[in-house]
């Protein structure tokens, strides 16, 4: 559904959203950076026990700048979807998300900005991946470590197109932002996971931004080993609750009933072939042929379905962005209160 033509040629308003927690000796620099294509500038300040929001206050005389206090630590995710809210009701179209810490370069602000300005996707993500030579200054541990949270991150949010889901370089337009900040996204390191996954639900188009990588002297509050387990439990969660939702209740396909088959193959396979081990370990006898066929066709053909299933999912990305339609809906709304106000006079 294109969008009308008023929506086209109005120019956008850009808000940055920035939460700060522990970033006193950076955020300075980092409105200062912000150029002219930004209109709005919202930190967040996340109950900073260095009390980053009151240096900015005090210091930062840009009248682009609003200042947001938490009284509770809410996590980088409380404290974005914090910043979402002030930049809807202050009148923002497309809202950008970057970190207080100076490891984001604001001048790429303008290209994060242009597939939603230009109708191609809800919401863009930095890619620090795209280009080989970029990574050359990240540290082995998080190439690693993102390699693999990005293929674990592809199961669980649908979004098979998009590499290094943990980058918090974002951009979301205006009415998608309105959708996402009533769900209930995960407030701290989970959140642009998290992200992903609830805008699926929202079948919003979402495109990688290349982005080299950078490393100063700031100090990394995550530490893997204390999220690993809990990100892997939450990925699962949310892998069940996205094929369910889309191939079972929104959708019903060839690859719904390969994937059921499929995965009652292998599990059948998988445990008749334990228990006839398990038989030949304790009798010493040899498992027949026939018992070993039994075994390995069901395992063979269940990870064949398996695989045709994960085709089908693949096929299923958004592509198609939504916010023209969620815009068009709306205006639809206001005119039915419009016209339903006048009739009631």
């Amino acid at each position: 559904m294109p969008l009308p033509a008023e929506a086209r040629t109005a120019p956008l308003v850009v808000a940055v959203v920035i939460p700060c927690y522990r970033v006193r000796r950076h955020i300075l620099g980092v409105i200062e950076g912000l150029g002219p294509i930004v209109d709005r500038i919202y930190c967040v300040d996340d109950n900073c026990p260095e009390d980053s929001g009151g240096l900015v206050e005090q210091e930062c005389s840009d009248p682009r700048v609003t200042v947001v206090h938490h009284a509770e630590n809410q996590g980088v995710g409380g404290a974005t979807l914090t910043g979402y809210r002030a930049a809807i009701a202050g009148g923002a179209d497309v809202i950008v998300k970057i970190d207080g810490d100076g490891q984001m370069d604001p001048d790429l602000i303008e290209l994060f900005v242009a597939p939603i300005a230009e109708g191609r996707a809800d919401y863009a993500k930095g890619n620090r991946f795209h280009n080989i030579e970029d990574t050359r200054g990240m540290p082995a541990i998080r190439v690693f470590g993102n390699a693999c949270l990005s293929f674990i991150t592809k199961l669980s949010s649908g979004y098979w197109q998009v590499f290094d889901p943990t980058n918090g370089y974002t951009a979301i337009e205006r009415t998608l932002a309105q959708r996402i900040v009533d769900r209930p996204v995960a407030r701290r390191y989970f959140f642009e996971s998290d992200m992903l996954f609830h805008l699926y639900m929202e079948r919003a188009a979402v495109a990688d931004v290349p982005m080299p990588s950078f490393y100063g002297d700031e100090e990394s509050n995550l530490r893997i080993g204390r999220i690993f387990v809990s990100f892997a439990i939450s990925n699962l969660r949310n892998m069940c609750r996205r094929i369910v939702v889309q191939h079972y209740l929104r959708d019903f396909s060839l690859g719904s009933v390969e994937l059921v088959a499929g995965l009652f193959a292998l599990v059948f396979g998988l445990f008749f072939g334990a228990l006839r081990w398990y038989n030949s370990s304790v009798t010493g006898q040899p498992a027949s042929a026939g018992a070993v066929m039994l075994s390995a066709m069901p395992i063979l053909l269940g990870f064949q379905l398996c695989l045709n299933a994960l085709s089908y999912d693949i096929q299923s990305v958004p592509r198609t962005p939504r916010h023209p339609q969620l815009r068009a809906l709306a205006a639809m709304e206001r005119r039915r209160a419009l016209a339903a106000a006048a009739r009631a006079v």
